[in-house]
């Protein structure tokens, strides 16, 4: 995993900077190529890679140490991640991942939660019911949360990614000597 920003810096004569960041989330890469073990693994994958069309097509992708709404290795739990605060008017609230201290450095919007995953509380109280996935990565409330009720939620996640190239290079000779093939994936934004 490679997380990556956007950022301009132009630079004085004193030495000074000024820094403009492009990107206010990260966007990820990733080398997929260390899974591959097997030659039937590489069929499998050609297969796959052929039925995207190469980089045309998304795919989702399990990020091995960001994939959870909770720390690695953790259940995620109900009160893991912010969604909001209720209005009385709001209905839907995203899915939102925080990082950094406090979680206050940057939030992450979460597209593509795994089905089953989700467990959404209610000043502390889990719900098990009055709310569902309405796609993408949002809650929808059957009636909008009173106002100053804070809304919190646990998950595990997948990133939208697809193949960085649309070439994908695998040679038998490299492989059977036990050096694993290159499978760039970049993630996609939504």
């Amino acid at each position: 995993m490679a997380p990556a920003f956007s950022t301009q810096i132009v630079e004085a004569p004193s030495g000074h900077e000024r820094r403009s960041c492009d990107w206010a989330d990260a966007r990820l890469s990733f080398d997929a190529g260390p899974g591959v073990r097997s030659e039937a693994d590489i069929a499998t994958l050609i297969g796959f890679f052929r039925a995207r069309r190469g980089a045309a097509r998304g795919f989702r992708f399990t990020d091995p140490y960001d994939d959870r709404s909770s720390a690695l290795g953790e259940a995620p739990g109900a009160l893991d991640q912010r969604l909001g605060v209720g209005d009385g008017v709001k209905a839907e609230f995203p899915l939102l991942r925080h990082y950094g201290p406090g979680g206050e450095a940057q939030v992450r919007r979460i597209t593509r939660p795994v089905a089953g995953s989700i467990r959404v509380a209610m000043d502390g109280i889990e719900m098990t019911s009055g709310w569902s996935h309405a796609g993408l990565g949002v809650i929808a409330f059957d009636v909008a949360p009173a106002a100053g009720v804070m809304l919190t939620a646990g998950y595990r996640f997948d990133v939208p990614v697809r193949f960085a190239e649309d070439r994908l290079d695998i040679h038998r000779a490299t492989f059977a000597a036990g050096e694993a093939p290159s499978v760039p994936l970049v993630e996609i934004r939504e």
